[in-house]
């Protein structure tokens, strides 16, 4: 049976990492050209049983305004300043070696519980050269908000050629635990609790040798362990490159060029190892080619799906069964675009973007393709409505990698940042190779672009690749983070306006401890909203596991309703706006002491 239950385990686990929790504060111490001319539409299957195709489901369209009213988010960028200097090397040596074009991802992690996230970044090198020559990747310890290089000191030597940071509590043991994602061999790192790391790729059996690009962590059958899924890309050996030309000069390779390497699904056995389980339970589809993961509740169970963009073919779509997954993108209205074409799609954000209680997602694509927004419709599935809601004028000269879909200034409208930089500098269209960051906002279902008045960021030029979001210095709003090919990663701090919010941090206990998975709903005043804590989105890179959530018409109090993936249902009322909150499993609400300066 693919759902299956540990918890006597889980709650010894459990008993032993929050010590009188219920009395006080627990104790928290690449791509691609246009390519529809290469990918063959399958036929419509028949939809499931009592779902109606989506493609039928009468859907008014937006009607978008024609000017935005208001005022936008706003970043002021800080890496240097406080301490955070890294910079992802590519590599590039002119052979045009295709594992160059992707690299990048950023993790946050709480590596010492502490409540201040802290930051992993992946490191490149020349990607055919000897672990020995490569420079490691590097993990900062975040202290009161500014950051110290931690690498050595927390026994980290990873000098794979690096592409991804996925962040997980694998044994749930209330310290965050790293999988990297690799050209080649992949690592995890378990987190002994005592500001070090130990190396268990091989003893926990997660062992990758492919070509990864992004992870997810989440609990995926309900037994309090988080699952991992690893997107695999392409069979290509840095070694020994296929080559490739283009009007008779060495190019760098097209993705319909190379073969696919199937995805895999680590099932979490509860004792420290792990199986590989994705073609038993699966996840698993033809032409895979993934670059990014999205773990989430996508339908209307109580059961979480995954979601794989893949570059140049069909995304995926993996509906959670309970023993097992069914494939359903092209039936749902996730796998195509609405003129029937699979794209370049790299990262992934989901949201609720419209406010009807739904996730939605949002595609990153290449240059002369717009990224893709599919509203989920319920029962229908999804539509692409990227068209009715002024998104593909906006985006069709951008090449997108990481992104991600959070109200950065709590008023309640969804916001869009998204990472661009073109991945061949000798062939580069649209917006050019080294491109400047994009940010979104929505009002009244249309969306605008509000980059201008985002920041001085925002007017230069990068090939950016991760994005990773977090809340690094605890005073309530989403920051960014991006990592940036042959240039430093950038901090940018959320300095906007901003409106009434929550921010809440949740720890499970009998459900995944970091709580992703959980489904909540705030009722202040009028306002209702549904949000989830996905797993995975963005592209190679790992948020901070917290939900903030603007409340700009908040009365004084509220009530939070969660509901967590072990099935509990837990009701929290008179619950005051601005402030952030840990919520423990079933037991009771707490300041965050970090929150407190």
């Amino acid at each position: 049976m693919f759902r299956r239950r540990h918890l006597p385990l889980w709650t010894v686990l459990v008993a032993g990492s929050i010590p009188g929790c219920a009395d006080s504060v627990p104790d928290i111490s690449p791509n691609s050209e246009k390519t529809a001319s290469a990918v063959t539409q399958p036929s419509t299957p028949s939809p499931p049983e009592n779902r109606p195709a989506f493609r039928f489901d009468p859907i008014p369209e937006a009607k978008p305004q024609r000017t935005f009213q208001g005022q936008g988010p706003r970043f002021d960028e800080s890496a240097a300043e406080r301490g955070l200097v890294h910079t992802y090397q590519n590599g590039a040596t002119g052979q045009l070696l295709m594992v160059e074009s992707i690299g990048g991802g950023v993790g946050w992690l709480d590596m010492d519980a502490d409540g201040f996230p802290d930051v992993y970044g992946v490191q490149g090198g020349r990607p055919d050269g000897t672990t020995d020559s490569r420079p490691t990747d590097r993990l900062f310890r975040n202290v009161g908000g500014r950051f110290f290089n931690v690498t050595e000191l927390a026994g980290l030597d990873e000098r794979g050629y690096g592409q991804g940071v996925a962040v997980g509590d694998c044994d749930g043991d209330g310290f965050d635990d790293v999988y990297v994602t690799n050209v080649g061999a992949n690592t995890l790192y378990r987190n002994n609790g005592d500001g070090t790391f130990s190396e268990m790729t091989q003893s926990a059996g997660v062992q990758d040798s492919h070509w990864s690009s992004s992870a997810a962590w989440a609990d995926l059958n309900g037994d309090a362990f988080p699952e991992l899924y690893v997107c695999n890309y392409l069979e290509y050996d840095p070694y020994d490159p296929f080559p490739c030309e283009k009007d008779g000069l060495p190019a760098l390779c097209h993705p319909r060029q190379i073969d696919a390497w199937p995805d895999e699904l680590f099932l979490n056995n509860g004792d420290g190892t792990f199986d590989a389980a994705a073609q038993r339970l699966g996840t698993s589809g033809p032409g895979n080619k993934g670059l990014a993961v999205a773990i989430g509740h996508f339908n209307d169970d109580d059961l979480p799906d995954i979601y794989v963009c893949n570059d140049t073919t069909a995304n995926f779509l993996f509906l959670n069964t309970g023993d097992g997954f069914r494939e359903a993108a092209l039936d749902l209205g996730v796998a195509l675009n609405t003129s029937g074409d699979a794209e370049a799609s790299m990262g992934v954000a989901a949201g609720d973007y419209d406010g009807d209680g739904r996730i939605d997602l949002y595609l990153t694509h290449f240059t002369n393709e717009s990224n893709t927004l599919y509203r989920n419709i319920g029962v229908g599935g999804f539509r692409d409505v990227t068209g009715s809601v002024g998104l593909q004028a906006l985006t069709m000269p951008r090449l997108g990698f990481g992104v991600v879909m959070r109200d950065f200034n709590c008023d309640g409208q969804q916001d869009i940042f998204t990472a661009n930089g073109h991945i061949d500098h000798n062939n580069a269209d649209g917006d050019g190779f080294e491109q400047p960051s994009q940010l979104l906002t929505v009002q009244n279902e249309a969306w605008f672009d509000v980059t201008e008045t985002a920041g001085a960021y925002f007017a230069e030029r990068r090939v950016a690749r991760g994005v990773a979001t977090a809340d690094f210095d605890q005073d309530g709003d989403w920051d960014v983070l991006t990592g940036n090919q042959n240039a430093p990663v950038a901090l940018l701090v959320n300095e906007s306006e901003r409106g009434h919010w929550l921010k809440l941090r949740l720890v499970g206990v009998a459900s995944e401890r970091r709580g992703i998975g959980a489904r909540l709903t705030l009722a202040f005043g009028e306002t209702t909203q549904s949000v989830q804590l996905t797993g995975g989105t963005s592209f190679a890179s790992t948020h901070q596991p917290v939900l903030i959530v603007g409340l700009p018409d908040a009365q004084l109090s509220g009530t939070v309703t969660i509901k967590w993936t072990g099935g509990a249902e837990q009701v929290l009322r008179d619950i005051r706006p601005d402030q952030s909150l840990i919520i423990v499993e079933e037991r009771r609400a707490f300041t965050d002491p970090a929150s407190v300066q």
